[in-house]
């Protein structure tokens, strides 16, 4: 058993790459050993800003051997009337690498065994060159010298060692060594590996910590340690500072923390700027004290080690010092001006010159929160409340705080809001109207906020799908998949039942051109599609997901009510048996689809009876009320009546006025089945 390590050496890569690109490294390889048969015991992966690297621990020291019985030509094509072997049965053993005295004769066709010796495990990882190094993919991409080999960034070295021995490839002109380079400013450029079993003791003694999990380890151990000694208080486990801890992970290689300090005046301006100069624009972690107040200190890590560190940390203080007196400067201007005065500015700001003006946009979305807040009975004072939100949203992105952090857009809307006198469920609003802000964030919790919310997403949709910008492929500028998400998480969480198309009719016929072109039942299946990838992303089985989705209302509660119910009873001992029955009934009503009543007087069986009996008391419109788990369970108590009925009648009998009165039956019991989508789309396991 051997030791394999592959480093593929980079100019500094972004910090947002660096995970995904470690994690694309082992998927690769992982798949590059099963196709070649190598086996490996362990497979322990690296990454810093200047490198990815993998190291197969226990290596088989060749490939497995694979046998596999190929079928050939049929024995009358195999052997010509002499009974000798025809030229397609030669040509099949010449391809097999065998001969025609190795064929069996088997199920009226010619077989032979193929086998395949293993492969020398050096021969093949000299092959991990073409077959995974140079087939990595990213998001960035970089072209270098005269080279049209694109990467996420210049490849400056390779190393590839199987125990002490090289294993030669080159990606371009870098060719494979056991030279690796240690930290960029202390250590020796040029670090030589003796095996591949010393790869990270070496880089250690070179001032590199290559392991990415210890060295975040590490990272929190020091921020804690500096913010224990100074009776801190540092929340490291909000998802705002893990994804900051795995930022600053991600463009050290010898990490060492530091805290700094600010002027206390600077605590006037609201936390949510002091954070976010700090978090976002400097990497900083902010701390407080025991009662959640922000304290005038912050930690940071510098990429290096604790030598001048003074030098760092006036540095570091003088940097954040500077961006603190623009927001002051900025937050006092701001408050000079009124809410009227920024929204004088909106009604020129550029919303998209295909579709006009921010203030444009908004009026929109004022007259889909007005319809909205209609079909959800809102009060009389909530609707007030949304028409001022719809009013002036957006104004703070005319302020000049915003202007300058553009990450506070509607949080300085509420803000401001409030200093200028609105209510609190309006100025709330503000910052709501953006939730949420990625796939997994907090939804808006006022009503105000979540009407307003979907309200923009909805007219964003509907306007950017008229304007003919509709994402495609991976391709979404404008983040229109994630306003759809935003828009079904939001009505989930809120429980509203919005049936979304015909709204949107009645949006469109009562607004300007720049909707008139939006195809709605593409933004109906645009808007399930999300609802499909949420339930997906949740673990729920594909065939249910499929099942449920498979319908023509725009009720994205309902639908998503009915994927989660079918989910639940999938696990049913009776699950195979309800849903066999019930595709039954689907697959003959849609054969002669009637709305005819059923006539009682036509039944030749008990069981026709039995099964109307237990239907015949069905509110399909009670039932859509109540909800998915309602419909099911009525469902459900239909199986052993569906049953008895197919073992005992023929729908399509030759009495015609018989037939249509069966299959009335049937499609009125399909009616109720249709409440849950398609279940023919469910497989039965």
């Amino acid at each position: 058993m051997s030791t394999f390590l592959l480093e593929i050496g980079l100019e500094e890569m972004p910090a947002h790459l660096v995970s995904s690109s470690e994690a694309q490294l082992i998927a690769r390889v992982q798949t590059f050993l099963a196709d070649h048969r190598l086996s490996v015991g362990e497979i322990k992966p690296y990454s810093t800003p200047r490198r990815l690297a993998v190291k197969l621990i226990h290596v088989a020291s060749q490939s497995e051997s694979l046998s596999e019985e190929k079928r050939g030509p049929s024995i009358d094509r195999a052997k010509d009337d002499n009974g000798d072997w025809t030229k397609a049965a030669q040509g099949f053993a010449r391809g097999q690498g065998g001969t025609p005295e190795d064929f069996e004769e088997r199920d009226g066709y010619i077989w032979l065994t193929k086998q395949t010796a293993g492969e020398d495990a050096a021969v093949i990882l000299k092959k991990i060159g073409d077959e995974v190094v140079s087939q990595m993919k990213f998001s960035t991409y970089m072209k270098w010298a005269d080279n049209n080999f694109l990467y996420v960034r210049p490849i400056r070295w390779l190393v590839a060692l199987l125990d002490s021995e090289v294993i030669d490839f080159n990606i371009l002109d870098v060719s494979t060594g056991r030279i690796t380079r240690g930290h960029r400013f202390l250590s020796n450029e040029n670090v030589e590996l003796a095996n591949a079993d010393v790869y990270e003791k070496t880089l250690q003694t070179a001032s590199v910590m290559v392991n990415a999990d210890e060295r975040k380890a590490q990272i929190r151990q020091q921020l804690e340690t500096i913010a224990s000694e100074h009776d801190w208080v540092l929340q490291l486990d909000t998802s705002a500072a893990q994804e900051l801890l795995e930022e600053v992970n991600n463009i050290v290689e010898w990490p060492t923390a530091f805290s700094g300090s600010f002027d206390d005046k600077y605590l006037q301006i609201p936390d949510a700027v002091l954070i976010t100069s700090m978090r976002e624009h400097q990497r900083f972690f902010f701390v407080t004290d025991h009662k959640g107040k922000l304290l005038p200190h912050f930690l940071s890590v510098r990429n290096g080690n604790d030598q001048h560190l003074d030098n760092v940390i006036a540095g570091n203080e003088k940097v954040l010092v500077a961006r603190l007196e623009d927001a002051e400067f900025f937050y006092h201007e701001d408050q000079n001006k009124t809410i009227a005065d920024y929204m004088g500015k909106v009604k020129k700001l550029v919303f998209h010159e295909k579709i006009g003006t921010v203030y444009e946009h908004m009026q929109r979305v004022s007259q889909l929160s007005e319809y909205l807040a209609e079909h959800l009975a809102f009060t009389s004072e909530q609707k007030l409340d949304l028409a001022r939100a719809a009013d002036i949203y957006k104004f703070d992105l005319m302020t000049g705080m915003v202007g300058e952090f553009d990450e506070l857009q509607g949080v300085m809307g509420e803000h401001y809001a409030k200093l200028f006198g609105e209510k609190d469920d309006v100025a709330k609003a503000m910052s709501e109207h953006y939730m949420p802000t990625s796939a997994n964030g907090e939804v808006a919790q006022s009503d105000i906020g979540a009407v307003l919310a979907i309200a923009d997403k909805l007219d964003s949709i509907v306007t950017f799908f008229s304007a003919g910008l509709i994402p495609s492929g991976s391709n979404d500028p404008y983040g229109l998949r994630r306003a759809a998400t935003g828009i079904v998480r939001t009505l989930q969480d809120k429980k509203w039942h919005v049936t979304l198309t015909p709204l949107l009719e009645n949006f469109v016929s009562h607004t300007s051109d720049v909707t008139n072109q939006a195809d709605l039942s593409a933004i109906h299946m645009f808007i399930l599609d999300r609802v499909r990838k949420i339930a997906i992303d949740s673990g729920i089985r594909q065939d249910l997901v499929a099942a449920g989705t498979h319908t023509t209302t725009s009720d994205v509660v309902a639908v998503a009510d009915r994927i989660q119910v079918l989910s639940q009873h999938a696990e049913d001992d009776n699950f195979r048996d309800v849903i066999e029955a019930l595709t039954r009934v689907s697959r003959l009503a849609v054969k002669q689809v009637t709305n005819d009543a059923v006539d009682e007087t036509l039944f030749e069986n008990t069981a026709e009876k039995t099964l109307y009996e237990a239907t015949q008391n069905i509110d399909v419109s009670a039932l859509v009320l109540q909800g998915a788990e309602a419909i099911y369970e009525v469902l459900a108590k239909l199986q052993k009546p569906i049953a008895n009925y197919f073992d005992v009648t023929m729908v399509n009998t030759e009495q015609v006025v018989v037939k249509n009165n069966r299959y009335a039956q049937l499609n009125m019991i399909n009616r109720v089945i249709n409440e849950l989508g398609d279940l023919s789309l469910i497989v039965i396991k």
